[in-house]
C-alpha cells in the first residue's frame, strides 16, 4: 500500500451517522456510516476501514486517531447510565435535589425539575466538615464510609461520587474516602468532586461529580473496547479524545473525566469553523452545524469561538436555562436544538406542524431509508422537495424510497391539515429553519451581538441543504460551505490542539491578595495541565492562558479576565493587586459601559489552559476569473417563498474548479451532502475549494 509521512484519522459519532475523515499532507478522504447504537465502536471501525481502503494507506501508518462522541450526552439525556451513589457531608445529601431553589418558570405551579441522577436512598451523609478556608472542623468518620460499601454493593452500585462541603479548598477527606472505598471494593469507580470540578458553588460541583460517576462505567468500557478493536484492525497509533472545551486529550484522562466529553462533537465543529474563519480573514462568523439529530450554532469572533465554564444537559423545558442538569466544565458555548435530518414531524393538538426534538436516529431512521421507520422526518421532507437525490444519497451507498417518504408525510401532516404532499414537506422544512433562525437570534441577543452582519459557515450532513433558507431568514449576505462539509466536526478534530484546562476556586480580595500563595496555586495548576498535555504531545512547544474570574464585592456573578503571562512561568509580583484591578475594570467597562469606584474587587476562581500551538492556516491565493460551469443534470426544486417548483440545474462539486459561478436556484451535489442555492443567492467556488454564497444585489 501507499506510504505517507503524516496520516491522521478523526471520528465523530452522532445520533444518526458516524463521520470519519482521514487526512494526509496532500489528500483528504471521508466516509459516513450509520451509527451502531448497541455497540458504537463497531460503526467507528467500519468507517475507519472505509477511509483506509479509499486512501490505500496501511493501518500501521496512521499517526493518531482523534475521537468525539455523543455517547456521554445520550446516557445523561436517556438516563441510561450506571447505578450511582453519592457520599456527601452529613446533613447535605438533599442539596442536589433542592438545587439552588431557582424557579426557571416562575408562574408554572406544576413546574417539573430534573430528577437527580442519584436517588435519595443511594445518597449517604458522612460525618466530616471542612471550613470555607480549608481547615478541618470535624474529622472524617472512616467507619461510616466502610459501613456504606456492603449496602452499595448489594444495590448493584458500580460507581460512587464523593462530594464534601468546601472540598475545593481542601480535598484531604475526599481523597481518604477514595482510598477506603478502593480498599473495600477495588473494582468500584470513584469520582471526587475536588478533581472533576474544584470550584465553589456546592450544587453545581456535586452535580458535575454525580454526572461523571453516572457515565463513567459505560464510557470507560466503551473507550477501552474501541481502543482494543482499533488495535485488532492494525491501528497501533495513540487514541485521543475531543473535549467539550475545544482541545484533545489522552485516553486515560478521558476515562477519568468522561463528563468532559459531553459536547465533544459540536466542539469539533466550532474548531472547524474557527479555522475557516481565520483562513478566509472573517472576523464575525456564525457556525451552523446540522446533522441527523440536532442543529448547533456558535458565535465566532476574530477566529475564536465563545467559551463558558458551565453547561446544562437534559433540560426538562426546551431553551429554558435552569431546567437541566448543570455541569461545571469548560465548554465551547453554543445553542443546540433537536432539529436534524432525523427529527420527527407531526401535527400537534393545536393543528400546528411540530418537528423534533424526538429523532428517528439511525435505527429505524427516516422512512425513506427503508429500515422500518414509519414517522416522517426532515430528511423525508427534503427528498420530497427535490433537495436530496434519492439515487445519490451518501455517495450512492444508500437508495432512498421517495414514495414511502411522501406517503408518511401525508399520513402524519398532509391529511390532518388538508395540504398537498409538497406543501406538507415545505411546512416541515420551514418549521425547522425558523426554529433554527430563532435559536440563533436568541443566542446572539443573549451575547449582546448581531447576527445579520456575520458570515454563516455551514457543515454537517443537513446544514448545506437548509443554509440558504436559514440565511434568508437571518438576513445574512454571505454563506461558506467548506469541502468535506458533511463531516465537518470530524475535520475540526484534526485542527484542534492537544489541550487541558485546570480550574481552581480560591477566594481572595484584591486589597489583601496573597501573592505567594496565589503563585503556588498557579504553579500547581500549570504542572497538572502540562503533565496531561505532554502525555499526548511530548516535546511540543506549549502555550499557556490563565484567567481570573472576578467581581465587585456583593455581586452574584463573575467576569472572566485574561491575565497575560509568558510561557516561562512568569509569577505575579507585588503590584499584582493593582494590575488585576485595572484589567478587571477594563473588562467590566467593556461589558457594562461603567465601573463602580471605591468598591472592593474579589477573585473567586482561576483557570489555566495549557495547549500545543495550533497550526496557522495557510494563506489563500487570489480569486481567479469566474466562469459558468456545465450542469450534470436538472432537478425539480421547490422555492420556499412561492411554494412552486422550478427547474434547477445540478452540479457535481468535485468537477467544479475555482471561479465557477452558479446562479440560484441550483443544487451542488457531493459525496456526503448537497448544497441548495436558493434564488436569492449566487454561488462562487473559492480558490481554497469553498463554496461561497453571496446575496444577489
Amino acid at each position: 500500500m501507499a506510504s505517507t509521512s503524516r496520516c491522521r484519522i478523526a471520528v465523530d459519532i452522532g445520533g444518526t451517522f458516524t463521520d470519519v475523515a482521514l487526512e494526509t499532507q496532500t489528500n483528504q478522504y471521508t466516509a459516513k456510516t450509520l451509527t451502531t447504537k448497541p455497540k458504537p465502536e463497531e460503526g467507528v471501525v467500519s468507517g475507519v476501514l472505509d477511509v483506509l481502503e479509499q486512501s490505500k494507506i496501511d493501518a500501521a501508518e496512521v499517526e493518531s486517531l482523534i475521537y468525539g462522541t455523543t455517547l456521554a450526552t445520550n446516557l445523561l439525556i436517556e438516563r441510561a447510565g450506571s447505578p450511582v451513589a453519592l457520599l456527601t457531608t452529613k446533613g447535605f445529601r438533599d442539596s442536589i435535589e433542592m438545587r439552588n431553589e431557582n424557579r426557571f418558570e416562575q408562574y408554572d405551579v406544576n413546574i417539573e425539575l430534573p430528577t437527580p441522577l442519584v436517588p435519595r436512598a443511594m445518597r449517604y451523609g458522612i460525618t466530616e466538615r471542612i471550613t470555607a478556608t480549608g481547615d478541618v472542623l470535624l474529622p472524617l468518620d472512616e467507619k461510616q464510609v466502610r459501613l456504606c460499601v456492603p449496602k452499595l454493593a448489594n444495590a448493584g452500585v458500580r460507581s460512587i461520587a464523593v462530594g464534601f462541603l468546601h472540598s475545593y479548598r481542601n480535598s484531604v477527606h475526599e481523597e481518604r474516602v477514595r482510598e477506603i472505598l478502593l480498599e473495600e471494593a477495588p473494582n468500584m469507580e470513584v469520582t471526587l468532586s475536588s478533581e472533576v470540578s474544584p470550584e465553589m458553588r456546592e450544587f453545581e460541583r456535586i452535580s458535575t461529580a454525580c454526572a461523571n460517576a453516572y457515565v463513567q462505567p459505560l464510557m470507560s468500557r466503551h473507550l477501552r473496547a474501541l481502543n482494543e478493536l482499533l488495535r485488532d484492525v492494525g491501528l497501533t497509533c495513540p487514541l485521543f479524545l475531543m473535549l467539550s472545551g475545544g482541545g484533545i486529550t489522552t485516553l486515560d484522562t478521558a476515562v477519568r473525566f468522561p463528563v468532559r466529553l459531553v459536547e465533544s462533537g459540536p466542539a469539533g465543529g466550532a474548531i472547524f469553523s474557527s479555522h475557516i474563519a481565520t483562513e478566509l480573514g472573517l472576523d464575525n462568523v456564525l457556525s451552523y452545524d446540522m446533522g441527523g439529530t440536532t442543529a448547533k450554532v456558535c458565535l465566532i469572533d476574530e477566529g475564536q469561538p465563545q467559551t463558558a465554564r458551565t453547561f446544562e444537559v437534559a433540560r426538562e423545558y426546551r431553551f429554558l436555562k435552569g431546567s437541566g442538569i448543570p455541569l461545571r466544565i469548560p465548554v465551547i458555548e453554543m445553542v443546540e436544538i433537536g432539529a436534524g435530518g432525523g427529527s420527527i414531524a407531526g401535527v400537534d393538538s393545536m393543528r400546528r406542524i411540530s418537528v423534533g426534538p424526538e429523532s428517528a436516529g439511525s435505527n429505524p431512521g427516516p422512512v425513506c431509508y427503508g429500515l422500518g421507520g414509519q414517522l416522517p422526518t426532515v430528511t423525508d421532507a427534503d427528498v420530497t422537495l427535490g433537495r436530496i437525490d434519492p439515487n445519490n444519497f451518501a455517495g450512492g451507498s444508500m437508495q432512498l424510497d421517495s414514495a414511502s417518504a411522501a406517503d408518511a408525510l401525508m399520513r402524519s401532516v398532509g391529511n390532518s391539515l388538508d395540504f398537498t404532499v409538497e406543501h406538507a414537506a415545505l411546512g416541515v422544512s420551514e418549521i425547522v429553519d425558523e426554529n433554527m433562525a430563532n435559536a440563533a437570534r436568541v443566542h446572539a441577543i443573549e451575547s449582546g451581538k448581531n447576527v445579520d452582519a456575520r458570515t454563516l459557515i455551514a457543515f454537517g450532513g443537513a446544514a448545506p441543504i437548509h443554509v440558504s433558507r436559514l440565511a434568508e431568514k437571518l438576513r445574512v449576505d454571505r454563506v461558506v460551505i467548506p469541502p468535506g462539509a458533511g463531516v465537518g466536526s470530524a475535520l475540526g478534530f484534526l485542527r484542534a490542539p492537544v489541550a487541558y484546562e485546570v480550574i481552581r476556586s480560591h477566594y481572595q480580595q484584591l486589597s489583601s491578595l496573597n501573592v505567594n500563595e496565589t503563585n503556588r496555586l498557579l504553579e500547581e495548576m500549570r504542572e497538572e495541565a502540562t503533565a496531561v498535555v505532554e502525555a499526548g504531545a511530548p516535546g511540543q512547544q506549549l502555550a499557556q492562558t490563565q484567567t481570573a474570574f472576578m467581581r465587585y464585592l456583593g455581586q452574584g456573578h463573575e467576569v472572566g479576565v485574561e491575565i497575560p503571562v509568558i510561557v516561562e512561568q512568569t509569577p505575579l509580583d507585588e503590584s499584582a493587586g493593582e494590575t488585576l484591578r485595572a484589567a478587571f475594570e477594563r473588562e467590566y467597562h467593556r461589558l457594562y459601559e461603567r465601573i463602580i469606584p471605591g468598591v472592593e474587587v474579589e477573585i473567586l476562581t482561576w483557570t489555566l489552559l495549557v495547549s500545543t500551538l495550533r497550526e496557522s492556516p495557510s494563506s489563500v491565493a487570489s480569486q481567479p476569473d469566474s466562469y459558468v460551469p456545465v450542469p450534470v443534470g436538472q432537478r425539480q426544486l421547490i422555492d420556499a417563498e412561492s411554494g412552486q417548483f422550478d427547474e434547477a440545474p445540478c452540479y457535481d462539486r468535485s468537477s467544479l474548479e475555482a471561479g465557477a459561478t452558479i446562479l440560484g436556484p441550483a443544487v451542488i451535489v457531493e459525496q456526503d451532502t448537497a448544497t441548495v442555492v436558493s434564488a436569492q443567492y449566487t454561488a462562487v467556488v473559492h480558490t481554497a475549494g469553498y463554496i461561497v454564497l453571496e446575496r444577489k444585489t
